[in-house]
């Protein structure tokens, strides 16, 4: 078995996505060519793309449309929950049930409010994962969110956000990985690691994965990229290297479960993506 990139973007920067900074190295089309090509060399079983804030339903289906085109590249996708807030649950259910994503994600600076999360009953029906993006609390949100509907998984990304290591107090993300700790329905994805902690030597970074690992346990655990987002520290190589430095004390059997078969059981992928017995070391 090959690893999967749990977490990479693809944009037109022309439509619609306003986060990116005019003149930066974001603000560019990257397109699944790109992803392609930052692949070259990593033997990579897929990726799933995760929607990158275009803020419409259009992006749901843009990439849908890549998982149907390029099966070699594209494992599963994660639309954007908040661009369906409003319309009914049952007429969620149909779309959902019609474009097939393997998550859905919400993002946002902290706890959501009622009206973001009145679709999460739909999700657990289905069986479509939600991806959580908060930047304070995430891991205490996501908690709640598993212990309120029972039958959700939940995607944590980027560990949760902690603060860098050389500057931030761990002690609200420590609370909130033992909150996690306790819902065996909550999974972190370990991404996002080159731009969240630049400048932290490597050993400390290793050891915030292995807290990691210690808490949930690696058959709780995934790996992504964070791919383009990570270029203005490194390439996506550079970004899956740093995300798999904590792993060197694992087993096996356990290294297989955070590169692939986490990722294969939460987002229910395809049955190809389960070939092979090996995991080949990317990382």
């Amino acid at each position: 078995m090959r690893l999967i990139d749990c977490h990479a973007h693809l944009w037109h920067a022309g439509h619609g996505f306003g986060w990116i900074t005019p003149g930066s190295v974001h603000d560019t089309t990257f397109t699944v060519s790109d992803l392609e090509r930052s692949g070259d060399g990593l033997e990579l079983a897929g990726s799933i793309l995760v929607e990158a804030s275009r803020g419409d339903r259009g992006e749901t289906l843009a990439l849908r449309e890549l998982r149907l085109t390029r099966p070699d590249l594209v494992a599963g996708y994660v639309g954007n929950l908040k661009v369906y807030e409003g319309i009914a649950p049952s007429t969620f259910a149909q779309l959902l049930t019609e474009a097939r994503p393997n998550g859905m994600r919400l993002g946002g600076a902290g706890r959501p409010e009622p009206h973001e999360t009145r679709l999460l009953p739909v999700l657990a029906e289905l069986g479509v994962t939600l991806d959580l993006n908060l930047l304070t609390d995430a891991l205490g949100v996501a908690a709640a969110l598993a212990q309120a509907h029972p039958g959700l998984t939940v995607v944590v990304n980027h560990l949760g956000n902690p603060p860098n290591l050389r500057t931030g107090d761990l002690s609200e993300w420590e609370r909130g990985l033992r909150l996690a700790a306790q819902e065996p329905a909550v999974l972190l994805k370990i991404s996002g690691l080159l731009t969240q902690q630049s400048g932290v030597p490597l050993g400390q970074v290793v050891a915030l994965v292995e807290r990691v690992l210690d808490a949930v346990g690696p058959e709780r655990c995934l790996v992504g990229s964070d791919w383009p987002i990570c270029l203005p520290r490194g390439s996506r190589a550079d970004s899956l290297e740093l995300a798999c430095g904590g792993l060197a004390r694992l087993t096996s059997d356990e290294r297989a479960q955070v590169l692939h078969g986490t990722a294969v059981r939460a987002y229910r992928l395809a049955g190809n993506l389960m070939e092979g017995t090996n995991v080949i070391d990317t990382c």
